[in-house]
């Protein structure tokens, strides 16, 4: 029985991995509680991605734990690679796990929705390449289509840049929501106190977890009283790929200062230039409400 009173038929569901730097900042805990709560989502599990610093994966695999306790939800959870490609030449448990679903023999589609850097798919890749062919990557990174100088550095790409590069020139099927689309998913942290707090235990921790992070040093980078809910566009195209509009372009390299560099070689991608942040926003809002009330 699905977790907020509905369900939808079984052939319109697919299956996911969630791939998050999920102790960051305070974004990528409502992008996994609004997989956890979507009918059309099969989560298979998710996987702790670093966030470049030590302990970092860790310190996600921590917070995954904390989300799917306050919903009291038994989901795998999975330690992902301790640093970049260059820094952990190890093959995590994570990564074990996407090439495992990437062969399994499951029928629905594979969705591995990658919400901070991309070193445990890049390092599936790298394990295993012919995994390319079973599975699409939805990445949150990137400043987009070449040319582009970037206007910040851009943190996803940059946390391992070689990582990024790698699955950008895959081959693999990568939709990529960049910075100038992801940054527009705002809510008010008035809105998330009014609406969201008051939704159990897990609306309680998505909320305070926020007022934390934007009271601490590391968040000089917000505007004070909103915040772009980054990673969840990655969920919402999994459940609505039409949710937004895309084209098709030549994949981007991603230099060292995340600018996008043109590549003549390179495969070519799903680039998304807008999302509907109302619908992003709404969905999530709407099934912690009905996830609450069916409790």
């Amino acid at each position: 029985m699905s977790k907020i009173g509905f369900d939808i038929p079984e052939y319109k569901k697919i299956r996911v991995i969630v791939d998050t730097d999920a102790a960051c900042e305070a974004d990528d805990p409502f992008a996994i509680v609004q997989a956890l709560l979507s009918p059309k989502l099969i989560v298979k599990g998710v996987i702790a991605e670093h966030f470049g610093v030590p302990h970092s994966m860790e310190d996600s695999y921590d917070e995954i734990k904390t989300i799917t306790d306050a919903m009291d939800l038994d989901v795998p959870v999975f330690r992902g690679q301790t640093g970049t490609l260059a820094e952990d030449e190890s093959v995590s448990e994570g990564v074990e796990f996407i090439i495992r679903e990437a062969f399994s023999d499951e029928e629905k589609p594979l969705f591995v929705l990658c919400q901070g850097a991309i070193t445990n798919v890049a390092k599936a890749i790298k394990t295993q390449p012919d995994i390319k062919g079973r599975m699409t990557v939805i990445w949150i990174g990137t400043h987009g289509e070449a040319p582009c100088e970037a206007p910040f550095r851009e943190f996803n790409a940059g946390n391992d840049i070689e990582a990024a590069n790698l699955v950008l020139h895959s081959g693999i099927d990568l939709w990529v929501v960049p910075s100038q689309v992801y940054t527009t998913v705002t809510i008010g942290i008035a809105e998330i106190k009014r609406r969201i707090s008051c939704c159990g235990r897990i609306g309680a921790h998505l909320y305070e977890n926020l007022i934390s992070y934007n009271d601490s040093e590391g968040a000089e980078w917000t505007q004070g009283e909103s915040w772009s809910l980054g990673d969840s566009p990655a969920i919402a195209i999994a459940m609505n790929p039409g949710c937004g509009h895309f084209k098709m372009i030549q994949a981007p390299a991603v230099a060292d200062d995340t600018s996008s560099a043109a590549d003549p070689t390179a495969p070519t991608i799903r680039l998304y230039t807008d999302v509907d942040s109302r619908y992003i926003l709404e969905d999530l809002i709407a099934k912690l409400e009905l996830f609450c009330s069916e409790r």
